[in-house]
C-alpha cells in the first residue's frame, strides 16, 4: 500500500529534523468564501497539516471560541456538503498538504457514513478525528474509513492510562493526537513537563507520530512543545484571530491575511526547534 499523504508529510518532517505545525479552523467561519481564502493560504503561511472543523450545533468538547466559530459558520449556511466543497477547491491547487476533518459523529451520521467516506475521499480528505466515537464503536465509522483509505486519528488524554491505551491505539492511523489538558479546547495552558512525560509514555505503545494540542496559543508555546512532540496543534488562538477580524468588519482578504500572518509566526517556532530523537 502506498503511504498516505499524512505518512509522507511526517516522513518529510523527519527528514527536515523538526516538528510540524498543525492548524485548526472551522469550515465556513465566518463565511464560506472567507473560510476558503484562509484555507488555501495556510500551507504557504507554514501549516504542515490542516485540521478543518466540521460545524456542529452541540460541540461538547469545545470551548467558547470554537463553539462560537461553529455557530457563525452554521448561520452562514455551513453544512457537510459545503465543508467538502472547501476541501475539493483546496485540492485544485494544493496536493501535498494533508487535510483532516475534525468534529463529531452526528453530522457524518446525518450525511450517511458510507456516502460521507466516499465523498470525503473524492474531495481529497486524508483523515478523520471524530471526538465522540470511542474505540468500542469502531465498526460504526473507523473500520469502514480505514478500509476505504482514510486515516482515523484518535485522541489520547492525560487520563488515558496504560490499560486503556491499547484500545485507543488499536485502529489508529496517521498520528496520535495527545490532548494536553483535561477539559475543553481553549482552556489554560498545560504543564509541558508533564505533557512530555505522557508523550514519552505513549511512544512506548506506538510507532505513530504524536501530535500535542489544546492550550497551545503562542509561538513560544509552539517552540517549547516542538522540542518533544512530532507535531504541535494550534486551534483556539487561530479561531480567535479570525473572529477578531470578522468582528472588526474586515474584508475576506484582510481576515485571511491576518490569519496567515499569525500562522507564519507559529510556524517559525517549529522551524527553529529540532525534533527530538525518539
Amino acid at each position: 500500500m502506498n503511504p498516505s499523504r499524512i505518512d509522507r508529510r511526517f516522513a518529510k518532517l523527519r527528514e527536515e529534523g523538526r516538528s510540524g505545525l498543525i492548524t485548526f479552523n472551522t469550515a465556513g467561519d465566518p463565511d464560506h468564501e472567507t473560510s476558503f481564502e484562509i484555507l488555501r493560504g495556510l500551507p504557504r503561511a507554514g501549516a504542515d497539516l490542516i485540521e478543518l472543523g466540521m460545524p456542529f450545533s452541540d460541540p461538547m468538547a469545545d470551548g467558547p471560541s470554537i463553539q462560537a466559530a461553529g455557530l457563525r459558520a452554521l448561520r452562514g449556511g455551513a453544512n457537510m456538503h459545503a465543508t467538502l466543497d472547501l476541501v475539493r477547491r483546496f485540492r485544485e491547487s494544493e496536493q501535498e498538504t494533508p487535510v483532516i476533518l475534525m468534529g463529531y459523529y452526528n453530522p457524518i451520521y446525518r450525511y450517511g457514513p458510507e456516502t460521507f467516506i466516499r465523498d470525503a475521499l473524492k474531495a481529497g480528505v486524508d483523515g478523520l478525528i471524530v471526538v465522540d466515537l470511542p474505540p468500542e464503536e469502531d465498526a460504526e465509522l473507523c473500520l469502514p474509513a480505514l478500509q476505504a483509505g482514510l486515516n482515523f486519528i484518535r485522541l489520547a488524554a492525560p487520563t488515558t492510562n496504560d490499560a486503556r491505551l491499547p484500545a485507543v491505539l488499536r485502529n489508529t492511523s496517521g498520528f496520535v493526537y495527545f490532548v494536553s489538558i483535561t477539559g475543553i479546547t481553549g482552556a489554560a495552558a498545560a504543564d509541558m513537563d508533564v505533557v512530555h512525560k505522557h508523550v514519552t509514555r505513549i511512544r512506548t505503545h506506538t510507532a505513530l507520530p504524536v501530535a500535542v494540542g489544546f492550550g497551545i496559543k503562542s509561538a513560544s508555546d509552539v517552540a517549547r512543545t516542538a522540542q518533544f512532540a512530532d507535531s504541535v496543534v494550534v486551534g483556539t488562538a487561530l479561531v480567535d484571530r479570525i473572529a477578531a477580524g470578522h468582528q472588526e468588519g474586515r474584508s475576506a482578504s484582510q481576515i485571511a491575511a491576518g490569519a496567515h500572518e499569525f500562522v507564519a509566526g507559529l510556524a517559525a517556532g517549529v522551524r527553529r526547534t529540532s525534533q527530538p530523537a525518539g
